[in-house]
């Protein structure tokens, strides 16, 4: 792989990590419709390392808070010890949170890898996921704030990630969906997500690691780690720009521009699927 389509890739790994249009269909789709060598499992565990740096970054402050707070600890000092029981509350719900991915994951990786990273697979569900994003973002109730999440929240919410597994989905797609339809606004059911995700890739970047560090003493990586370091240099900072912006545009937007982009790249897909046979 040259550097340029590395690059490349890296950016459309941020974008759509982030975005709800899912960062499988389009890293699988990218070199399947450009004729690209596949990555690799190296190059794949770079893109996540650099996005999971950049969701860390950008929610340091927030999950230093709730990890501290989660622990019994009082931050910061100047917080009331209600906003402390709430910061408390809301770790737990993240750990609640990231169990039914972390559980599927674990079960059923390899049959996901091997069996349904098709293309037709990867466009129906495209459509699918979009449909059922029109219809949360069209409920008249997205009045929640992130302060009020509960239990249910946690295992909704989280139960939605787990099926993120399938590609096609999006991670960020239908667990802000999910969020929807818990009537959450959409930049607190986005916040829920993006917070919610960090586990969920740092457990893939540790499961992959050792993998990658074990193929490169043994001489089979086949990506100088120059085109690694860049491509998670890449990923990390984009990501970062794309939560900022994201955030940002929801306070004042719908979803609907995702919801079209998701039936049309879908549509598409399906027909070059179905071209290709």
């Amino acid at each position: 792989m040259s550097l340029i389509h590395a690059i490349v890739l890296a950016l459309v790994q941020a974008l759509t990590e982030f975005l709800p249009v899912s960062s499988t269909a389009h890293l699988i789709l990218f070199p399947w419709l450009l004729h690209w060598p596949d990555p690799g499992m190296a190059f794949d565990v770079a893109l996540h390392a650099g996005t999971l740096l950049a969701v860390v970054l950008y929610f340091f402050k927030d999950w230093l808070t709730l990890v501290l707070c989660g622990l019994g600890l009082k931050y910061p000092a100047s917080d009331s010890a209600e906003q402390v029981a709430v910061h408390k509350r809301m770790f737990w719900y993240m750990v609640v949170g990231t169990i039914p991915a972390a559980i599927l994951g674990k079960l059923f990786h390899h049959q996901i890898e091997d069996e349904l990273r098709k293309p037709s697979i990867i466009g129906i569900s495209l459509i699918v996921v979009a449909l059922l994003m029109w219809w949360a973002d069209s409920k008249s109730k997205l009045e929640r704030k992130l302060e009020s999440s509960n239990l249910g929240d946690a295992v909704s919410i989280g139960s939605a990630q787990a099926i993120a597994l399938w590609p096609g989905v999006s991670r960020s797609g239908i667990t802000i969906t999910a969020g929807l339809f818990r009537c959450f606004t959409r930049e607190a059911a986005t916040r829920f997500s993006f917070l919610l995700s960090a586990p969920v890739i740092a457990g893939a970047v540790l499961t992959e690691l050792p993998k990658l560090i074990k193929m490169h003493k043994a001489g089979g990586l086949d990506l100088p780690l120059s085109t690694l370091a860049i491509s998670i240099l890449v990923s990390g900072v984009a990501g970062y720009a794309v939560i900022a912006f994201f955030l940002r545009y929801l306070q004042t937007r719908t979803l609907r521009a995702f919801v079209i982009y998701r039936l049309l790249f879908g549509v598409v897909v399906l027909v070059l699927a179905f071209l290709h046979r």
